[in-house]
């Protein structure tokens, strides 16, 4: 008797937990719901009543044009150097020498643990006073900002790439060496492979945001997609026309670059490309 009880009580549980869990994902539906349609009549408001497209015609070129090429110049240059640099950070931080391992750490903790502008800063005010007489760089603001953004995205490229690596067995790296392979063989060949496919989200995420810190770039007096904005604000005193082109600029840049990041996840990965072949 006292079996069926329990029985009895656990199928009352189960059916209970099985009606929360519909609730819940009703509430879900509909919570998402209402907020899509908060957004869409937000921007149908926007599109409808606050943009002057007369206005939006005459501002797109030159103006906005020349910053969107601007920016993605300034993106190309330091996100290949960033990926670059950050590869050699992430070896670095993993070394078996404990001095290089040591300055690869302290280099990640500053970049990621001092703001962007501040090093943007530091590199575009500080440097130039280091020399007596004239800095030897003109137009000295675009160096900044490609050093800046290449410092500080290399430092989260190489802790990323030290999370994949990581995430490798041991036991790969003592099959590589016991095949006769070097240890730099086997980092190059066996891990390194797979530590990039293990990062690869975290990277190209990292990449997606340097293409909005981009938006620093204007404190340095870079003719920018925010720095076009200021100047067609204040002479016109009208915010949102340009406020959706710069929206639509940087989504121009962004979600082509999501995309691509995926396809290259979806190519790393062996269990859509028959890796276990």
């Amino acid at each position: 008797m006292a079996t069926d009880t329990g029985r009895t009580a656990d199928r009352d549980r189960g059916v209970l937990e099985q009606l929360n869990d519909r609730a819940f994902r009703r509430l879900g539906v509909v919570g998402t719901s209402l907020f899509a349609l908060g957004v869409v009549l937000f921007i149908g408001y926007i599109l409808l009543v606050r943009v002057d497209y007369a206005l939006l015609v005459e501002i797109v070129y030159p103006q906005f044009t020349f910053a969107f090429l601007r920016v993605i110049g300034i993106v190309a240059i330091s996100s290949v150097l960033s990926v670059i640099a950050g590869v050699i950070v992430g070896l670095a931080r993993v070394s078996r020498t404990r001095l290089t391992s040591s300055i690869a750490k302290s280099y990640i903790e500053f970049f990621r643990g001092t703001p962007l502008l501040f090093q943007l800063f530091v590199i575009y005010i500080g440097v130039p006073q280091l020399w007596s007489g004239s800095f030897p760089l003109e137009q000295f603001n675009y160096y900044a900002a490609v050093i800046g953004l290449t410092l500080n995205h290399a430092a989260y490229v190489g802790e990323a790439l030290r999370g994949g690596i990581e995430s490798i067995p041991d036991g790969q790296m003592e099959a590589s060496r016991s095949l006769g392979m070097s240890y730099i063989q086997s980092m190059r060949e066996v891990i390194l492979p797979q530590a990039w496919r293990n990062s690869l989200a975290a990277i190209g995420n990292d990449q997606v945001i340097l293409v909005k810190d981009t938006s620093l770039l204007t404190v340095l007096a870079i003719p920018e997609l925010l720095s076009a904005f200021r100047q067609i604000n204040s002479s016109t005193f009208d915010a949102w026309t340009p406020i959706v082109l710069v929206a639509i600029a940087y989504l121009m840049i962004t979600v082509p670059l999501g995309k691509v990041i995926r396809t290259l996840e979806e190519r790393a990965d062996p269990a859509t490309h028959g890796g276990d072949d």
